[in-house]
């Protein structure tokens, strides 16, 4: 009995012995960070073998909510790190893999993007590492991690910024430009997760530059232009460096077929394919910039302030053309009628019926719209104008329509001279089209919708609908200065309205 007894006794004691080794080598074995030893086979410090996983997360919690405000997306940032239960997600990836001079060497060659390196704190990032690296700068153990958790997330945002400025640009066009509609994709929190995941961060760097054929040869210029002596290096170099960040926006054409109107070129294309299937030329807006002197009214350059346009500019948009008019009516904007219809209706009682402008009072036509005194404030707010078709219809034989906030649309004109000149921004912010038919035919195509507007174009017959475009064509308002034609030869133009300025003046005070 007593021997039982003893035996019992000595498996117990063999037991809780046996648990005792297990719960102290787990103890051990939690007590080990991956991390930690990494730092410790770089550095030959034996500091860094005291980190703790756990101490490590709480550590990297508590500063990643203090510096919130020094992170360019803390609500992404924080969603990234809770996901990953704030493990060290990113120093695990490059110190085993010996990333880090890779990395900075990326975040550093941003130059050649018409970037300052200072946006992404390569050289803060490689000091840090390098007091990780010397045996002997690090000696306290609060120390160790205060200087791996910095390291951490100054790598996690500067990743991060770096792809967000590839994949979509480092200034968001809605913010600086009061009239931009272009549907335009933003950075997300699935494109900030895939940047920290990747499992490779110096291959994904690499994979996110840019490889439109366009974005490449201005980027070729501008190394060209660096080197150059030639005289107008520095507007053409900040040319360049704006219309480089206007191709990451993600706002590019994915249809097969569109209409692409670039402003500052006073032209209109539709796009097959990729190709130029129809070339005219077109007149824009007024622009507050037409003498090209950089002078922009009342854009406040030290406070960065929204950009306010001259009130004619047309705007930076991207819409469906869903129908046409044949032989329009104008209804005259209140703009146009205050400022404009009725100082020449009070100089000339005859010009109202000379232009075939009816006046209407409360919904009822003015009969004898001579009568009025034009003459009198507001007179443009109180009356609607309307102008009838005909061959001096400001909107020409045809109006093509697609849905926008700025009321603006492609037309006809009775003012071909307009387009032999040189500078074409002299609208009040519609789109004026050199080859109308020709451009309801490319939407049309051949067949009876066609030849029908073709007919009432020749006759001047009004219709009294609207011919709705089966297929709804993509239109696209945009605003380039400079890209590279089919020739391979680079094409500048003037910053007609000043946008170039403006975003130029962004991108130099980004911090």
């Amino acid at each position: 009995m007593n021997t039982h007894r003893t035996s019992i006794n000595g498996l117990s004691i063999f037991i809780v012995a046996l648990l005792i080794i297990i719960i102290g080598f787990s103890a051990c074995k939690k007590s080990e960070s991956e991390v930690g030893k990494l730092a410790f086979k770089v550095s030959g410090n034996k500091i860094f073998k005291e980190i703790n996983d756990e101490a490590f997360a709480e550590k990297l919690k508590t500063v990643s909510k203090e510096k919130s405000m020094d992170f360019k997306n803390p609500k992404f940032l924080t969603a990234f790190y809770e996901k990953h239960n704030y493990a060290p997600v990113l120093l695990t990836k490059i110190l085993k893999d010996n990333q880090l001079d890779s990395v900075v060497s990326v975040l550093n060659r941003v130059d050649a993007h018409g970037l300052s390196s200072k946006l992404f704190d390569g050289e803060q990032i490689k000091s840090t590492y390098e007091k990780i690296a010397h045996k002997n700068k690090i000696s306290d153990l609060g120390e160790a991690y205060s200087v791996l958790v910095d390291l951490e997330l100054s790598l996690a945002n500067a990743i991060t910024n770096y792809s967000n400025a590839m994949q979509f640009g480092v200034v968001s066009p809605r913010r600086i430009y009061a009239q931009y509609y272009t549907k335009t994709k933003r950075p997300d929190e699935k494109s900030f997760f895939e940047a920290l995941e990747a499992i490779d961060p110096t291959k994904f760097l690499d994979s996110v530059q840019p490889k439109d054929k366009q974005y490449v040869a201005l980027q070729k210029a501008l190394k060209s232009q660096r080197t150059s002596t030639s005289a107008g290096g520095e507007e053409a170099e900040r040319i360049l460096i704006v219309n480089l960040e206007r191709l990451r926006w993600q706002n590019k054409p994915s249809e097969d077929k569109y209409v692409w109107v670039n402003i500052p070129d006073f032209s209109l294309d539709v796009i097959e394919d990729e190709k130029s299937t129809l070339r005219m030329k077109v007149c824009v807006g007024e622009g507050r910039n037409q003498d090209y002197k950089d002078k922009l009214i009342e854009y406040d350059e030290s406070g960065l302030k929204k950009d306010r346009p001259f009130n004619r500019e047309t705007p930076q948009l991207s819409s469906l053309i869903h129908s046409v008019q044949v032989n329009p009516v104008w209804n005259i904007p209140e703009s146009i009628a205050n400022n404009e219809i009725t100082k020449y209706a009070a100089a000339d009682p005859y010009y109202l019926a000379n232009n075939n402008i009816d006046v209407y009072l409360n919904g009822k036509k003015v009969e004898d719209p001579e009568t009025v005194n034009w003459a009198v404030d507001g007179a443009g707010k109180k009356y609607k104008f309307k102008q009838r078709p005909g061959e001096d219809n400001s909107l020409g034989k045809i109006k093509f329509l697609f849905d926008n906030q700025s009321s603006v649309y492609l037309h006809d004109t009775p003012n071909q001279q307009a387009f032999n000149q040189q500078v074409r921004a002299v609208s009040h912010g519609c789109v004026r089209v050199e080859k109308p038919l020709e451009l309801a035919q490319a939407l049309f195509g051949n067949g009876a919708t066609y030849e029908g507007i073709k007919k009432a174009m020749q006759t001047g017959e009004p219709k009294v609908n609207d011919i709705a475009l089966k297929n709804k064509v993509p239109v696209y308002l945009s605003y380039l200065t400079c890209w590279q034609d089919d020739t391979g030869k680079l094409q500048y133009r003037k910053d007609v309205y000043g946008l170039d300025i403006v975003l130029y003046t962004h991108l130099i005070r980004l911090k």
